[in-house]
């Protein structure tokens, strides 16, 4: 008994240990929910249609342009090469490839759909790349694909959303990417998780989960895989912040089957999650509009380590540093004990 006694409390000391030491890369008034660290930036999309790049160790060197006249809304940033790729929600969604370099910028698509509703945008290393919208108004599925390959989308199985069903615009993360698999979170009145595969990109098969759901504000919000078999989904009912019953979930099985964690043990909605580089999948970081909570036993438990607030999107720098992201700042971060 006393061996297990100690055993605890090491356990115990080793999770209250983790904390984070923040600091200031950018502040400004605009709303962040979609970033990517290249070459020692970070680089953001946000409101009043702003995106620029803060450099991780001299915040002085930064540089901000406005890819429209119009007050659009950027919540999507994906990265292939020297180009990044955006597009706004709302139709009509415009399409810009930037030129990290320089932020030149061009528009190269155009959706003047009018459900059109741009969730996220993801490239992989191969040059793949899939925006993701909320689907038609007959809950066919609506999103563009960008490779060196012509896709004939009619050529494959996509199934139809149910009534109510959709993506959250909340952190670029309801699209998850590892080698050819490719994993799609849904929400609203139905969450669900699509697969497929870039040898098939159009044959999707749909798994469901034991997520929250019913309205349209209830449901998956962001997921991340740590490898093929093993994924989290977060999320939560961004109307009722504080309820905390089946709004995380895992898979040990690439996304077939979803088990309810900490239910009713968490500290409630979040809108991204993210492993920890090197860690097994054991080590998991979640961020919300109220906090940001830890994981270091694959999801099953969860503590708060920082209640700083109006934070949606976080992306590690390596296995010791993150940025975060959010209401008018962007914030470095790095765990001591």
């Amino acid at each position: 008994m006393r061996k297990i006694a100690v055993l605890l409390i090491l356990c115990f000391q080793v999770f209250n240990a983790q904390k984070l030491d923040f600091s200031l890369l950018l502040k400004d008034k605009i709303s962040i929910r979609a970033i990517q660290i290249v070459d020692g930036k970070v680089y953001y999309a946000g409101t009043d249609a702003k995106l620029g790049y803060v450099h991780l160790k001299d915040t002085i060197r930064k540089k901000q342009v406005r890819l429209s006249k119009e007050k659009i809304e950027f919540r999507t940033l994906a990265h292939y090469d020297q180009l990044l790729y955006t597009a706004n929600i709302e139709s009509p969604a415009y399409f810009y490839k930037i030129d990290k370099r320089d932020l030149s910028y061009e528009i190269f698509y155009k959706d003047t759909l009018r459900t059109a509703f741009y969730d996220a945008f993801s490239y992989d290393k191969n040059g793949r790349g899939i925006a993701i919208s909320d689907p038609t108004k007959k809950n066919k599925a609506h999103f563009r694909i960008f490779t060196k390959k012509n896709y004939n989308q009619d050529d494959g199985i996509i199934p139809l959303y149910n009534d109510g069903e959709a993506h959250f615009a909340a952190s670029n993360t309801n699209i998850a990417t590892i080698g050819n698999t490719v994993w799609i979170a849904t929400g609203g009145k139905t969450s669900r998780i699509f697969k497929f595969t870039w040898d098939k990109p159009f044959h999707w098969d749909v798994f469901s989960t034991p997520f929250v759901n019913g309205a349209n504000s209830t449901g998956i919000y962001s997921i991340d895989f740590y490898n093929k078999k093993l994924g989290i989904a977060v999320g939560g009912d961004y109307t009722q912040q504080k309820d905390n019953i089946n709004n995380i979930a895992v898979t040990s099985d690439g996304g077939e089957t979803w088990q309810s964690v900490a239910s009713g043990k968490n500290s409630g909605y979040k809108t991204c999650v993210k492993y920890r580089p090197n860690s097994g999948g054991k080590e998991i970081i979640a961020v919300g509009d109220g906090d940001i909570s830890y994981s270091n036993d694959f999801g099953q438990t969860w503590k708060v380590i920082s209640e700083e607030k109006n934070l949606y999107v976080v992306e590690w720098i390596d296995e010791n540093m993150l940025v975060f992201a959010g209401k008018n700042r962007i914030l470095k971060a790095e765990f001591s004990n």
